[in-house]
């Protein structure tokens, strides 16, 4: 189970988040801080705020794994690239949409940023840059999406279809989508790479299939908003209903819930530290109260 490290951490200027990830080479935690304009980085040891930068109406955030540079997607259209030791933006680019979730994949140097309520996603080249594609999908209203390391494909989650997209990484077109007909207003999604499944949620359902788009299995569960992956112990951590829950992942079946705990009803999203398997949740209370980051660690 998980029990928390410290009480919630208030966090100044009352905004909301939106999403989470976590270096954990680097024992970094990086939240998109939306309405403060701000990311928000935390360290992993201690889960105590060490900085934050303004970059904008934040949304979606991804680092380099190699240069621990921070990629973060905005509501007003631009991507940044964030050196959060210096605590200062080091470039950025507009590309002509308002961005939602984004992913980088650092074999090709291409960070994927989704429309926020749109029906494209942008391609931007992480050494130069330059926005160098934008790819129409179908439908409207991209959610979550995920790499492939082996084959470099982006699995791009769809609220109005029901619906997961596949993009070509030679092509940069969507090759093929995954009917997903249980889910309802798709929202997270996370891929195993050991595994080879996409694990995807929405509408109090969660299912997994394989990349060539076979139904694994499918299992009832809360209605959340953001999941987190750790690879290392093919855990699952989602948030939503007011807590955070976690699955653990089973090869070729439907994923099996482990626990839950209440945090407040204002967490939608979530992190999971793979070195340590500690949780990050965030949130905004819906009564005003503030925003709070708070750490969780699985019992001994």
């Amino acid at each position: 189970m998980l029990i928390p490290t410290a009480p919630p951490q208030a966090v100044p200027v009352y905004s909301g988040f939106d999403y989470v990830t976590v270096d954990a080479k680097r024992r970094r935690v990086y939240a998109a801080h939306g309405g403060s304009q701000r990311l928000l980085i935390l360290d992993a040891d201690s889960g105590v705020v060490i900085g934050q930068v303004r970059v904008g109406p934040v949304h979606g955030v991804a680092f380099d794994p190699a240069s621990g540079h921070v990629f973060t997607g905005s509501g007003d259209n631009v991507v940044n690239e964030v050196d959060p030791v210096a605590l200062k933006v080091v470039n950025h680019v507009d590309v002509g949409g308002s961005v939602d979730a984004i992913a980088y994949d650092p074999a090709n140097g291409r960070i994927y940023a989704d429309e926020s309520n749109g029906s494209r996603v942008f391609v931007v080249d992480a050494k130069t840059f330059n926005l160098v594609k934008t790819i129409t999908i179908p439908g409207h209203k991209p959610e979550y999406l995920a790499i492939n390391p082996t084959t470099h494909e982006v699995y791009q989650n769809i609220d109005s279809e029901s619906e997961i997209a596949v993009i070509d990484p030679t092509t940069m077109t969507v090759s093929r989508t995954i009917a997903t007909p249980e889910i309802k207003h798709n929202h997270p999604l996370q891929y195993d790479s050991q595994y080879d499944q996409i694990v995807i949620g929405g509408g109090g359902v969660m299912s997994t299939y394989t990349p060539g788009g076979k139904k694994l299995g499918e299992l009832a569960a809360g209605r959340f908003d953001q999941c987190d992956l750790d690879p290392t112990q093919h855990v699952l951590a989602c948030a939503g209903d007011g807590g955070v829950t976690r699955f653990q992942l089973q090869r070729g079946a439907a994923p099996r819930q482990i626990d839950t705990i209440a945090v407040d009803a204002g967490v939608h999203t979530v992190a999971i530290d793979s070195a340590t398997h500690a949780v990050f949740a965030v949130w905004g209370n819906p009564d005003g109260k503030g925003d709070f980051v708070q750490k969780f660690a699985p019992s001994p």
